[in-house]
């Protein structure tokens, strides 16, 4: 074996939660929130995909090392050092807005399948895929759900793959990429705010603390330096992943779909459809099946997210890793929350209005969520040696003090 594939082996090896977790911010609601912006507004959005990427690295950085080091998951640790009533409101918000969130992805996958084989309904779509997914779930171990959700990350090079197929002005694109353009409109701060919600979710910061708490028990790790730069990496290789492929979907649809004069998308089916014509059947397959595979890797995230936090605010047992019988709460909160989604999608529910109010949700927490997690990772009873520095400080708070504005700029437009 060469030296560049031992060195491609052992890199692989290092990436999980973070890859993951990143991976997983690119659902299909995302995508539907990066396809309406780039047919919006074409390529004036880039830039946020470069200011967004150091903001998303320092919180789910200290996610993970709140997880690492205190032995709990974000959620175990806000109960043992806060007042119940913290707890409480974190669940209140929570709960309905990751639901709502799974709904919208659910929706999201059926449209698609149903546009890749036309025969079948989309609602049999969405039911074959919540099935699969809480089957996968329920019967195959940690390790093996884990390498799944890695190996699915792959999925998501077909939207890095997709504007390589396109004729594109890279000059242009580059220069919208590092100079940002402000349009002073409710629809320009509307897309920027849904962006920001997108891509700093407070489900996410709940799944990295819960996912190192299981590794560490699963590889039975002892917490040092090296512990900690190892998921260093792979917190700032997830995110990088997100953040690329996101910036990959608003050049796409900022190409194809802005400069042909369609301006408003309101789901990933209407993005697939348009891109068919304008960009040809290989585009808008790679866009479709990217979908499917970012549905599959986000949603086992979203109700394991919402598993930890509940299994975790009362004390259940907990943990991918457990069988059904050994965690029984755990496991039928993951599957009432699919079921619960799936039936927001049946009912009729507009997977746009879910994603409505679950960014008005999402923005509502995330500040209070991001100075908890600041407040933890600077407190040396929980943390040890192993509190913030500095740097990770004055990024925490910038990142707060970002989603305050954007739940400001969210109640006012």
């Amino acid at each position: 074996m060469t030296t560049f594939k031992k060195k491609i082996i052992s890199f692989w090896k290092v990436l999980g939660p973070g890859l993951i977790t990143g991976a997983s911010d690119d659902d299909p609601s995302g995508i539907a929130t990066y396809s309406q912006a780039g047919a919006q507004f074409g390529t004036k959005l880039l830039w946020t995909a470069i200011v967004t990427y150091p903001l998303m690295v320092s919180i789910q950085e200290m996610c993970a090392r709140i997880g690492l080091v205190a032995g709990k998951g974000l959620m175990g640790t806000i109960k043992k050092y806060y007042p119940p009533y913290i707890l409480y409101l974190i669940l209140l918000v929570s709960i309905p807005s990751i639901i709502l969130n799974i709904g919208a992805d659910i929706a999201g996958m059926g449209a698609v399948g149903h546009l890749i084989f036309p025969e079948i309904p989309v609602f049999i779509c969405s039911i074959s895929f919540t099935t699969l997914l809480i089957l996968g779930i329920v019967f195959l171990s940690y390790r093996r759900i884990a390498m799944i959700l890695k190996w699915l990350c792959i999925v998501l090079f077909s939207y890095i793959a997709i504007p390589f197929m396109l004729k594109i002005n890279w000059l242009s694109v580059l220069h919208d990429t590092l100079i940002p353009k402000i349009e002073y409109s409710s629809d320009y701060f509307v897309a920027l705010v849904g962006i920001l919600g997108t891509t700093i979710s407070p489900y996410l910061f709940f799944w990295q603390a819960s996912m190192e708490v299981e590794e560490i028990q699963q590889r039975h790790l002892v917490v040092d330096k090296r512990v900690i730069h190892s998921m260093q990496s792979d917190v700032r290789w997830g995110m990088l992943l997100t953040n690329v492929v996101f910036f990959f979907i608003i050049l796409t649809t900022g190409v194809v779909l802005f400069q042909a004069g369609i301006f408003h998308v309101d789901t990933v089916e209407e993005a697939a459809r348009a891109l068919q014509p304008l960009a040809g059947d290989n585009a808008y397959l790679l866009f479709a099946v990217g979908v499917i595979g970012t549905g599959l890797l986000a949603v086992p995230v979203l109700s394991g997210a919402l598993s930890y936090m509940i299994a975790e605010a009362f004390d259940w047992q907990e943990g991918l890793d457990k069988k059904f019988h050994e965690a029984k709460g755990f496991y039928i909160t993951l599957i009432v929350s699919m079921l619960v989604g799936l039936f927001v999608n049946i009912i009729g529910i507009s997977p746009i209005k879910a994603l409505i109010y679950t960014a008005v949700l999402y923005g509502m927490i995330a500040p209070i969520l991001i100075a908890i997690i600041l407040h933890i990772s600077n407190n040396k009873t929980i943390m040890g040696r192993f509190v913030n520095t500095r740097l990770d400080n004055l990024m925490g708070a910038l990142t707060m003090l970002v989603m305050t504005l954007a739940a400001v700029a969210l109640v006012m437009l």
